[in-house]
């Protein structure tokens, strides 16, 4: 439990005020007798007591404290015995023994030092009345109530504190593994978009070479060759992937035309793709250059792998609040999008990637219609503006 540090240290200070207030009353009231000196003697060590408590407090620890506490007790009651005048110094004493000791010792010691109180303020008193009990009673009650409340408040206080902070650290925990689960989730996009459709690419074109190579080994090694460039620019993704850099066809400048350019030229084995372009240019964020060029990518490789298709047709296109980038082909089609077992990570990753970025994907397709895939992302005016 926290101590309320401002209120030790009025209790010390009060302490010493009530010493020397009962120190000058005993002074003015009897003068510099032999009992008068031998109390402020008493009185002088019992200040020198407490001071030495009070600096020593951190290192005593518990057993130490008590130890303390019972030395300075009983000065004081040998104190009050030779100058009842003493006697109100209870009260600081009373607070050290509400932080010092258990509910039924600091019960059995306030009954004691209130007792004392009692029979102190009695043997002063010219006449005996009914305040000289009940007000040390009131007093002792209310030091007691007063301090306990306190005490109560302060640790309720440190228990919401240690809630508050157990709920940190649960939350940065669930931060943690939310934040674990979505950088998996960006790494299976990663390595679809990139090693897994070049790897596929590679492959189709080295058996294809090898279906060649005895009958025409110059188309043979003609695809050998572009297993090898794809190679080159797969082992280029990889390492990006590694810097998690943007993808190659946008790095130093690189705008997403030119990206998209750049991809229907090299179509890996697969049918032709054509690139239209439709509206004005303007600049784009990296992220929606980034999902644009990811989603023409995994569709051109469903295109490739599943389409059996003659041609395909990209089309991006810069239109007023949103871009476009529709990806069609004349292939076999399907009637619903449900991906052969074991495959169609692809449309899901696409989808993912479009929603950080705020955009939407929408495929259409029929048996033996081909299909389409869109890409429909909102464009803010300040991003239309360059800025």
């Amino acid at each position: 439990m926290r101590e309320r540090v401002w209120l030790n240290w009025a209790m010390h200070a009060g302490f010493y005020l009530l010493l020397a207030a009962s120190a000058w009353r005993l002074v003015s009231r009897h003068g510099l007798v032999a009992q008068t000196v031998t109390s402020l003697v008493v009185c002088a060590v019992l200040a020198l007591a407490y001071l030495a408590g009070m600096v020593t407090w951190s290192r005593l620890g518990r057993r130490g404290r008590l130890v303390w506490l019972g030395c300075v007790a009983a000065l004081w009651l040998g104190l009050v015995v030779l100058a009842p005048s003493f006697s109100w110094c209870a009260v600081p004493l009373l607070f050290l023994c509400l932080r010092l000791l258990n509910a039924r010792a600091f019960a059995v010691a306030a009954a004691a030092l209130t007792l004392v109180v009692i029979a102190a303020q009695t043997k002063i008193a010219q006449e005996i009345d009914p305040s000289l009990i009940l007000a040390p009673i009131g007093v002792a009650a209310i030091t007691a109530v007063t301090f306990w409340e306190l005490q109560r408040e302060s640790a309720a206080r440190q228990l919401l504190i240690d809630d508050l902070i157990a709920a940190r650290e649960t939350l940065a925990a669930s931060r943690h593994r939310t934040g674990v689960l979505e950088e998996r989730e960006r790494l299976a996009r990663e390595i679809h978009d990139t090693l897994a459709q070049g790897l596929t690419s590679m492959g189709i074109l080295l058996q294809a070479a090898d279906r060649a190579w005895a009958t025409d080994p110059g188309l043979a090694r003609a695809h050998v060759r572009r297993a090898a460039a794809a190679a080159a620019e797969n082992l280029d993704e990889a390492r990006r992937f590694v810097r998690d850099l943007r993808p190659p066809g946008l790095d130093n400048g690189g705008t997403l035309p030119e990206a998209l350019t750049r991809l229907c030229a090299d179509t890996g084995g697969g049918p032709p793709v054509r690139l239209r372009l439709e509206g004005e240019q303007y600049p784009l964020e990296p992220g929606v250059q980034t999902a644009l060029l990811r989603v023409a990518q995994g569709a051109l490789a469903n295109v490739r792998d599943h389409a059996g298709a003659a041609g395909a047709t990209v089309t991006l296109s810069y239109l007023d609040g949103e871009v476009t980038l529709d990806v069609f082909d004349d292939g076999a089609g399907f009637a619903e999008p449900a991906p052969a077992p074991g495959r169609g990570y692809g449309l899901r990753a696409m989808r993912d990637r479009l929603e950080e970025v705020g955009g939407v994907l929408i495929v259409e397709s029929a048996p033996g219609e081909g299909t389409a895939v869109g890409a429909r992302i909102p464009v803010r005016p300040y991003e239309r503006a360059g800025a």
